[in-house]
């Protein structure tokens, strides 16, 4: 057979192993398997069996076993939202997360989320980090403190003007306490928003709710921040209307409150050579009215949406560190981590023993940060469950009607099933052409994703 162009050029061993694995009898079943997971890189394997019954007869009406697979096993997404380690999964949950935050914005009728959410007052916030020490950046129309002007790519950027006197601890004690800090200012904004209002935080619960939906971002210098869409509704959530004097100023106003106040704060003891410190958001704060449709802001609904939907499948990556846990510090040298990087790494790991309740050490890879990249609150929109419940019944249903059995209620079949766990990933020669198949189907949605933005355009005009 004549091997495909994207595999022409590669090590003979590797080559050979594509060309076996393209060659063998199972080849298209392996295939199938593979489109099934949308290009995983790194696939769960599972070996067992299932039957379908009928509960009245006992009459059996399908049955499957891996037996007859490539290999034996059966392969399932890993389900990885990191796009560092399996864009493909990534991309779905990346899509989760779109459809979660936009239901949140636009309202979804199939998650009982009307469309005059559309009405409540909502913003953008974004609430970054304190300063621990000046680094290198590119400041609007000036050059940096070192006197450079730096690239938009340049590696300096985010790094420490001088290492010796950077806050390292602190930094990594930020990323770790974040989460509190978080919860803090929510809390805060509910007392905001009461006072503003008139009204006491019992009083406030009766007539309006604040939910909100989120997602963390590392800048350059290793810092976390959360852009989060922060929206009023009726006290039954986003169905009923907000109070009427709700207003999206009122809303801005209480978040630049809440930021400031000093409640708004988490303080970590002294331990060991470290002082005492106490955390509060940085001075940039950015609060933006989300617009229902294009007037010329890019802080529209589909543009918040695929902003929060692009960082949840992020980390701390494009900082330089690694995305799995770092087990020593000659993995920091062995894989060429960034010095900075490397510094904020050693400080997780020098301070884990000061603060083992912490655990710095295990979060080391994510300088610190130890909570959910995307969180929500309970009433903002649907929730990543429910969306991946959808998407498995919908297979479910496909499943049914390839076996015949889509004329069949559901209550009227036993299901009994057998499975375990087999391995993952894939061989050298199969990773080639799964990322060969990966490509073509995100080649096939992109393509798909312009054509209907196309007609969006032309339904506008």
């Amino acid at each position: 057979m004549t091997a495909p162009a994207s595999v022409t050029g590669l090590d003979p061993r590797l080559l050979g192993d594509v060309l076996k694995v393209a060659s063998a009898p199972g080849y298209a079943r392996w295939e199938d398997q593979v489109r099934r997971t949308g290009g995983c890189s790194d696939p769960i394997h599972i070996t067992g069996w299932t039957v379908a019954k009928d509960k009245a007869s006992g009459e059996v009406l399908h049955r499957y076993s891996t037996a007859d697979e490539p290999g034996a096993r059966l392969r399932i997404a890993c389900g990885n939202r990191r796009a560092s380690r399996c864009p493909a999964c990534a991309w779905t949950y990346s899509g989760d997360t779109y459809h979660l935050i936009r239901a949140g914005l636009a309202g979804d009728d199939r998650r009982e989320i009307p469309a005059t959410v559309r009405e409540h007052p909502r913003v953008f916030a974004t609430l970054t980090a304190p300063s621990f020490g000046p680094v290198h950046n590119r400041p609007a129309g000036r050059t940096c403190r070192c006197g450079t002007h730096h690239q938009e790519d340049a590696a300096e950027l985010g790094t420490a003007l001088d290492p010796t006197t950077y806050d390292y601890g602190a930094a990594v004690l930020f990323n770790n306490h974040a989460g509190q800090l978080w919860q803090r200012f929510t809390t805060r904004l509910r007392r905001e928003i009461a006072a503003h209002a008139g009204l006491t935080q019992r009083e406030l619960k009766e007539v309006a709710r604040i939910s909100y939906g989120k997602v963390a971002e590392f800048q350059k210098r290793g810092a976390v921040h959360f852009h989060a869409v922060i929206r009023v509704d009726g006290p039954d959530g986003p169905a009923g209307p907000p109070p009427s004097w709700a207003t999206t100023d009122l809303l801005d106003r209480s978040i630049r409150a809440a930021v400031a106040h000093a409640y708004t704060s988490v303080t970590v003891p002294a331990a060991g050579d470290q002082p005492a410190r106490t955390f509060r958001w940085g001075t940039q704060l950015d609060v933006r009215t989300v617009k229902a449709f294009g007037d010329g802001s890019d802080i529209t609904e589909q543009a918040v949406a695929s902003y929060v939907a692009k960082y949840a499948t992020k980390a701390a990556e494009n900082t330089g560190t690694l995305d799995r846990r770092i087990g020593n510090r000659e993995a920091l040298v062995l894989l060429d981590v960034p010095a900075h990087t490397a510094r904020l790494v050693e400080a997780c790991l020098n301070l884990d023993p000061l603060y083992p309740d912490r655990r710095l050490a295990a979060w080391a890879h994510m300088l610190g940060f130890r909570g959910h990249f995307s969180t929500k609150s309970r009433q903002y929109s649907t929730t990543l469950g429910a969306l991946r419940q959808t998407r498995a019944d919908y297979r479910a249903a496909q499943e049914r009607q390839a076996r015949g059995l889509d004329d069949i209620e559901p209550d009227t079949v036993l299901v009994l099933a057998s499975w375990q766990y087999a391995g993952h990933g894939h061989s050298p020669g199969e990773a080639v052409l799964a990322a060969t198949i990966a490509r073509g189907i995100q080649l096939n949605r992109q393509t798909a994703r312009e054509a209907l933005t196309q007609i969006d355009i032309q339904e506008e005009w």
